[in-house]
């Protein structure tokens, strides 16, 4: 990411004739500090009503562009004050992702086009991973279909998932920013609000357009944070990140492509087969944006001193904690949940993939290990959620998940493991995978039992509401 906040470049050092510049206005009288922090008089070079010499009035904002940026710079300039949509820019949050993608990665590998070949080793190799999962895992397959996405594809498959999770933090800090200011005054100053929150849905879409192309060019499929990112039903896989993912692991293309198939198509029956997950892990990032409490005594300050001509104290405001969440019982408690709940997904994804793929692949053990460290010591996922959540996706107990459910697989077999997903209450708790043995060899409520206990209560009471009904006619 950028050192800039939102991704917006500073203008230039002053002018060397700055003081005589600020102090005329644009037909050369008196006036105060330019509030845009533009230079000098408005008049061009040689043109009506300036003076020769006069500088470009747009190069402190825009420095020396050629004629295609700074074409490109103004429309970007147009659409940021004439949004009036919600908290986040999206349709720039996406020009922007797709901008990032195309300029390729790090290390020079450009976005490509998936091939008919790639498509057909990527569906080859779901089919393949779900045959196999299929003697591990009680849960049927969850994949209705398997894709090769370009990281172009997987920008536009997966933004409404990330809408879904920035928009209600971005709604916290700009509710924040609009009360600073006393209500007297935001009555005074409607037209300027309204810019500032255009202004302010623009910073969180170039931010988030940004941080999502990177993280394009990382990610291998569609669950690679724990979350279902991707569209119900479709295994995803990304075969150019997956050619640089395995460059290095010393590992056959071939079982690296399986071994993430298998994981993505074990998390696809996870989420299509355990209807309350997906709202559960989403319930818990929401419980967490409401937690966010932002500081607004330090906004207070900074509006208050702030010299709008001075741009890089805004910088040094933003990069100095004022939108830092406060450590909130609620959102300790949203945190909490959050990370037991991804814990348990992954330590079940990783439980059941390596029953799946130790037998048959050479490279089981290995992928293994690189898999957990990726997930654990907090790759680009996390630091895509951090900054634009302040949310760190990381299961940090996912070794304990694990052998709580490899635990629970040769106690239980393979039914009684997964019959634990029927329902919340029956699923470990953060003690629970501190005494893993303890939970094992609980008794566990039966809630199958318990609803039919309930349905045949019900029914009883019916037929004697029924048999009551007919006594009372015959008296």
């Amino acid at each position: 990411m950028s050192d800039t906040p939102f991704g917006f470049g500073l203008p230039p050092e002053e002018p060397d004739n700055g003081d005589e510049g600020k102090k005329k206005d644009r037909q050369g009288g008196q006036g105060g500090p330019n509030p845009f922090g533009f230079g000098g008089g408005m008049g061009l070079p040689g043109g009506a009503g300036g003076q020769g010499g006069a500088e470009n009035p747009f190069a402190a904002m825009f420095g020396s562009m050629n004629p295609n940026d700074l074409g490109a710079a103004f429309q970007q300039l147009g659409q940021m004050l004439s949004y009036e949509g919600g908290p986040v820019n999206w349709d720039m949050a996406k020009d922007i992702a797709r901008q990032t993608v195309a300029q390729g990665t790090a290390d020079g590998v450009k976005d490509t086009s998936v091939g008919i070949a790639e498509k057909s080793a990527v569906e080859e190799a779901v089919r393949l991973a779900d045959l196999w999962l299929d003697g591990v895992t009680s849960l049927p397959s969850g994949a209705t279909t398997a894709v090769a996405w370009s990281r172009a594809e997987w920008v536009e498959a997966t933004l409404p998932v990330w809408k879904e999770l920035v928009d209600p933090v971005a709604e916290r800090v700009g509710a924040a920013m609009g009360g600073v200011l006393p209500e007297e005054m935001q009555a005074m100053a409607g037209p300027l609000l309204g810019m500032m929150r255009s202004m302010g849905g623009a910073m969180f879409g170039q931010q988030i357009g940004q941080a999502v192309g990177v993280l394009a060019g990382e990610v291998v499929g569609s669950t690679d944070v724990g979350l279902p990112l991707g569209p119900a039903g479709k295994a995803a896989l990304l075969p150019l990140n997956i050619e640089s993912f395995g460059k290095d692991l010393g590992v056959p293309s071939e079982e690296v492509r399986l071994y993430l198939a298998l994981r993505e198509a074990a998390h696809a029956r996870l989420f299509a087969h355990v209807p309350w997950l997906r709202s559960h892990l989403f319930g818990a990032v929401e419980g967490y944006a409401r937690g966010i409490k932002v500081d607004t005594s330090k906004l207070e300050d900074v509006v208050g001193q702030l010299d709008p001509s001075n741009p890089e104290q805004l910088q040094e405001a933003l990069q100095g904690g004022m939108f830092q969440p406060q450590d909130t019982p609620e959102q300790k408690a949203a945190l909490a949940r959050l990370e037991t709940a991804l814990a348990l997904v992954e330590g079940w994804v990783d439980a059941v993939v390596h029953a799946a793929a130790k037998p048959r692949l050479t490279s089981a053990d290995a992928m293994r290990e690189t898999m957990r460290r990726r997930r654990a010591s907090g790759g680009p996922a996390e630091q895509t959620f951090a900054t634009l959540i302040g949310l760190e996706l990381r299961p940090r107990r996912l070794r304990d998940a694990s052998r709580l459910w490899a635990s629970l697989t040769d106690a239980r077999g393979v039914d009684g493991r997964d019959g634990l997903w029927e329902h919340p209450d029956m699923l470990p708790t953060a003690s629970d995978l501190d005494d893993p043995d303890g939970f094992v060899h609980r008794e566990q409520l039966d809630f199958s039992e318990i609803d039919k206990m309930l349905g045949e209560a019900a029914r009883e009471r019916d037929e004697d509401g029924g048999t009551g009904a007919e006594g009372d006619g015959k008296k």
